[in-house]
């Protein structure tokens, strides 16, 4: 498996990806945002359609339509009411977009337009060259180094943003930071994965990790490994099973692992409250006889 190359670029792409997906998702979920991650994957199709229509390399389009609708959606959407007011205007947008420019690129490319556009709509990540590959890591490596050094000051915005704010943390900076940041990694795993199956890597295994862990630290480690998981468990089933696509794969195992990791929550506190009630006559038996 290892001495094929389209599976070592596939790797060394999808781990840095996996971590920067593990990490965003991680505050996506916390900060009540996985709206904004799936448009802001969304984005990314009339992005990249757009610059295959004009001539140009479509990560041109991936990284600056998404980059430009992340900090519109952190400017503009606030409030959670505006938010996601603003973010289903722009879903309703660029999904139009995408249909335009899609028809578009049909009529002036041939049968060429219908592989662009499986490929941004569901990613291709064995298909990356070493020079992609490279670059794909060096951008969600950068991600992740980002979303760690605003970690704490973001940590804080998301749980209570009026103290934050009291505090003198630029809470609408770091917002929009965040989700210019998730842009970034949205047109970077949309090649690897696609617009339509991004949001599963964001935010099943971040979600996982919530259910797990209350803890920050241990919950962004975790999101981190589980992301992980998912995308080297899902690459190589698909490197075993030809027909089963890498995208698919992957987030089937990512979404499996949040439902295992619901199962795991749902006995612990099945375990507590059985422990709780086996407590409760050995306390009211001292009470009665102190």
């Amino acid at each position: 498996m290892f001495e094929a190359e389209f599976m070592r670029n596939a790797l060394l792409a999808g781990t840095f990806i996996a971590l920067a997906c593990g990490l965003s998702g991680y505050f996506l979920v916390l900060r009540g945002q996985v709206f904004a991650g799936d448009a802001l994957s969304h984005v990314a199709f009339p992005g990249a359609l757009a610059a295959a229509a004009a001539g140009l390399d479509e990560r041109v389009g991936l990284f600056a339509v998404t980059v430009l609708f992340g900090a519109l959606i952190g400017a503009l959407g606030r409030r959670s009411r505006a938010r996601d007011t603003t973010i289903g205007i722009v879903f309703t947008f660029v999904l139009g977009l995408g249909v335009f420019f899609a028809a578009l690129l049909a009529s002036g490319a041939g049968g060429g337009s219908g592989i662009q556009v499986a490929h941004t709509l569901f990613g291709s990540i064995f298909g990356l060259g070493h020079g992609e590959a490279l670059l794909a890591g060096a951008i969600a490596l950068a991600v992740v180094g980002f979303t760690a050094l605003i970690a704490r000051p973001l940590l804080f915005a998301s749980i209570d943003p009026a103290a934050a704010l009291a505090r003198g943390v630029p809470v609408d900076m770091l917002n929009i930071g965040f989700l210019v940041a998730l842009g970034v990694i949205a047109a970077e795993a949309t090649q690897a994965l696609g617009a339509l199956l991004l949001l599963g890597l964001l935010a099943a295994p971040a979600g996982a990790a919530h259910r797990l862990t209350s803890s920050p630290l241990a919950g962004m480690l975790l999101a981190g490994a589980l992301s992980l998981l998912a995308m080297w468990a899902g690459l190589c089933a698909s490197y075993e099973i030809p027909a089963l696509p890498p995208s698919s794969a992957i987030v089937l195992i990512a979404a499996s692992i949040y439902l295992l990791a619901g199962v795991v929550a749902g006995a612990r506190r099945r375990a507590a409250r059985r422990g709780a009630v086996a407590l409760a006559p050995a306390t009211l038996a001292d009470k009665i006889g102190a």
